[in-house]
């Protein structure tokens, strides 16, 4: 019994050696934390990627992540260095966001299992040109982004935010196969944003005190809906009749004009329009995510409204939630307006039987 109680301690201090050798092998992760899960932790929930990484998918990603939108952000784009450089960029400020996971790839499996997918990827507008002009350049790169979308997020919500974005959201529906509550075009939620910052500085208010709707097609013949305007549930028509009309001695027309032309003057000055379109995506993100359902005014298929009797995506108030897309308000829209409507949606399906699918 002697002999086996003086052995002891050098078995004991065996078995502290292979202790100390087992530690001295562990990384300093596994010194550091002790795993208590059995399987794997769950995955992130609420995912949401930006196709391109030009100034409005940047300024779209920045204003998602500085609204804590999502637990994940993923950036996809065919330019790798600059793909490789932003995501850097963003990744170095994690410290001042609460996302979590920021990641970027060429490759399309990087977007797996995303909530939300926006594409902002497409030829730039240049000065001067008409969105129209975008086009088939356009539908040529979309030929490409779809189908790799669908393949690794099969149940995402699809917004298209590339110009011309209403016949872009028509080409990303047929390409997509998707139902039409689940593709959604930015439509004319800046351009109502523009038309309500307008308003406010005419009237020394801010502009979520102003409202007023922009419908139909984003950009150079989009409807203002004077009958709307309004302040407080005063509408403005009310108090001046001629309000957007020839001979109104204010001049609210203007404001109007100068909403179709903000875009292009900011092309000019700039070279490029970025952060209110980033801004406007990121409140129709935030809509869906946090299941809101609030009204925007978002590119949808308007077949069947307002007598527009063609297969195309126009913009109208309609209600924006987890689902996506899930409500329409039909709005009473005035003779000379709903006409405006009708003709936009004619000179797009004039373009879109012309494309190339």
């Amino acid at each position: 019994m002697v002999c086996s109680a003086r052995r002891q301690p050098a078995v004991l201090s065996q078995a502290v050696v292979a202790t100390e050798t087992q530690r001295g092998a562990m990384s300093t992760k596994e010194k550091l934390i002790g795993h208590v899960m059995k399987e794997e932790p769950v995955g992130s929930r609420n995912k949401v990627t930006v196709v391109g990484v030009g100034m409005v998918g940047m300024a779209s990603a920045v204003s998602i992540l500085l609204k804590d939108l999502c637990d994940e952000l993923a950036l996809v784009d065919v330019m790798e260095d600059k793909l490789k450089g932003e995501v850097m960029d963003l990744q170095h400020g994690s410290l001042f966001l609460k996302t979590h996971k920021i990641v970027a790839d060429k490759d399309y499996s990087v977007t797996a299992n995303s909530r939300v997918v926006v594409v902002t990827a497409g030829a730039r507008q240049q000065e001067g040109e008409s969105r129209l002009n975008l086009v088939q350049r356009n539908v040529n790169i979309f030929k490409f982004i779809i189908p790799n979308i669908v393949k690794y997020s099969p149940h995402c919500i699809l917004m298209v935010v590339s110009n011309p974005v209403d016949i872009l959201t028509y080409v990303a529906w047929k390409l997509s196969g998707f139902p039409r509550h689940r593709v959604i075009g930015s439509g004319t939620n800046l351009d109502s944003a523009r038309f309500r910052h307008l308003m406010g500085e005419k009237l020394h208010l801010h502009p979520s005190s102003c409202h007023g709707w922009i419908v139909g097609e984003h950009g150079d013949s989009s409807v203002p809906v004077w009958s709307g305007v309004n302040v407080a549930g005063v509408s403005l028509q009310s108090l001046n009749p001629k309000m957007g009309a020839e001979g109104d001695s204010e001049n609210w027309k203007e404001v109007h004009k100068l909403v179709v032309d903000g875009a292009y003057e900011v092309i000019k000055l700039k070279g490029y329009t970025s952060w209110a379109i980033g801004m406007s995506v990121a409140d129709l993100v935030e809509s869906i995510t946090k299941n809101l359902h609030k009204v925007h005014p978002v590119s949808t298929l308007v077949k069947g409204m307002h007598g527009v009797k063609d297969e195309v995506f126009l913009s109208v108030p309609c209600v924006l939630g987890n689902s996506g897309l899930t409500d329409v308000i039909h709005m009473t829209l005035k003779p000379d307006e709903e006409k405006q409507l009708v003709k936009s949606a004619e000179t797009l399906w004039g373009v879109q039987k012309e494309l190339t699918l």
